[in-house]
Parts: structure tokens; sequence; C-alpha cells
């Protein structure tokens, strides 16, 4: 039986590559938490200034574009706070003291719940695999979060250390607990659609696909909408 994530923290703190990337995983979960009392800060990792197909666009006009919709978001979903921390799209494998720079934002905020890429999810069938962004935020994510945030003699110049309790790793292949967005659907659907450099389709075509995906999931969890994870039992 699918089990769901009903507790709601006091502090969450969601890790995303891109601008658009937490409300398209979790937006649902964020502002149901949100609106229930918890304090919920987002970290951007890039400025999103590549992300676009037009070569007319450029990065720094772009990236000023994808600031302003990030900020529209947040405020929908009710964020605490957000910080862009603009590494440049497709190089943030190259950033100097990333993990670092997350443990101290892991020791400032001291979240019980962390929210990130699953970097073990690769291969979406034939059609799509995983961004390359992706993949390095989840994993130096995890690298931040056990042992580095934990033990004392890493990064001690970042502040005490913290143990995070529980993280929820979005877009899985695997998902093995679910939150039920049922109250929320139309604040992800209004969170995504602020993000209007990123929809390809014509008006209505995010909210659509937002919200077949939560109702796919939504089955699988045994509610009408929903957002799936892979749970990490860390400890605290």
């Amino acid at each position: 039986m699918a089990e769901l994530v009903t507790n709601v923290p006091s502090v969450a703190l969601a890790v995303y590559a891109h601008p658009d990337d937490a409300d398209v995983a979790c937006g649902g979960t964020l502002a149901l938490w949100a609106s229930r009392g918890c304090a919920v800060h987002l970290v951007v990792c890039t400025d999103g200034g590549r992300g676009t197909a037009d070569p007319l666009v450029g990065p720094v006009e772009l990236a000023a574009l994808r600031a302003t919709e990030l900020a529209a978001a947040a405020e929908v979903v009710g964020l605490a706070s957000f910080r862009v921390l603009g590494a440049a799209d497709g190089e943030l494998d190259e950033r100097a003291g990333f993990r670092a720079e997350l443990v101290g934002l892991i020791r400032s905020v001291r979240p019980e719940v962390v929210l990130g890429h699953d970097p073990t999810a690769v291969f979406f069938g034939q059609d799509y695999f995983n961004h390359r962004d992706h993949r390095v935020a989840g994993w130096t994510l995890l690298d931040a979060l056990s042992p580095s945030a934990v033990l004392p003699h890493y990064y001690p110049e970042a502040g005490p250390p913290h143990q995070v309790a529980t993280a929820l790793l979005s877009a899985t292949l695997e998902p093995d607990v679910w939150v039920d967005i049922s109250e929320t659907v139309d604040r992800k659907v209004a969170a995504v659609e602020c993000h209007r450099s990123q929809i390809a389709g014509g008006e209505g075509w995010a909210g659509t696909v937002v919200r077949r995906r939560a109702e796919e999931e939504g089955r699988r969890a045994g509610v009408r909408f929903a957002e799936g994870f892979r749970r990490l039992r860390l400890g605290g």
C-alpha cells in the first residue's frame, strides 16, 4: 500500500538546479507545507541563462527574465525565502566550493526536511534523459547532507553541524512515498505557469501537463493528486 507523507516539517529546504525545477518537481508539496506554517526555503543553483532554443535571446537577458519569473512563482508558493547561486547552465560541476556552499546553507537554515533531485534517475524511456545539472545538483546535495553537514570537522567555517532528518528526492524512477497535493495542485499549476520562458506550448498547456502528471501519481498513492518521492531517512 502506498505511503503518504502527512507530517509537515517546521522548516524545509529545497535545492534545485534551475529556476523552474522546484515548481515542476514539488511545487504542490512546498505550497501545501507553506500554507500549514512550514518555513520553506529554496536554493536555485544556476541562473538559467542558457535555457532557451532561441539564439536571439542572450544568456544575461534570459537570466534576468527567469529571476523575475522565479520571484513571481515564489510568491505563489509562499516561500519564506529563495536564493539563486548563479552558476552558468551546464557548468554546475565546475562550480568551485559547491558542496561547501550547500553545507553552509543547510547549517544556516537547519531544515528538518530537504528536497532535491534524485541523481540516480537518468533514463526516462526513449525520449528523455536527465539534465546533467540535475544529476550534479542531486549528488552534491547528498554529499552535503551526509556526512558533510553532520560532522564538525567538515567545513568548520560553515557553522555548527546540523543533522537533517529526511531527504525527499523528486523526479525519481523509484518513488516510495507520496504527498497528497489535492489542496494545492492549482497553486502548483500557477507557479509553473509563472515560468513563461520555459513553456513551449500554448495557453493552458502547462496546467494540463502538470495536472495529468499529478493525477498519475495520485492514482499510485490512492488520492486525487500527488507528488512522489524517494525518501531517505538520515536521522535526527
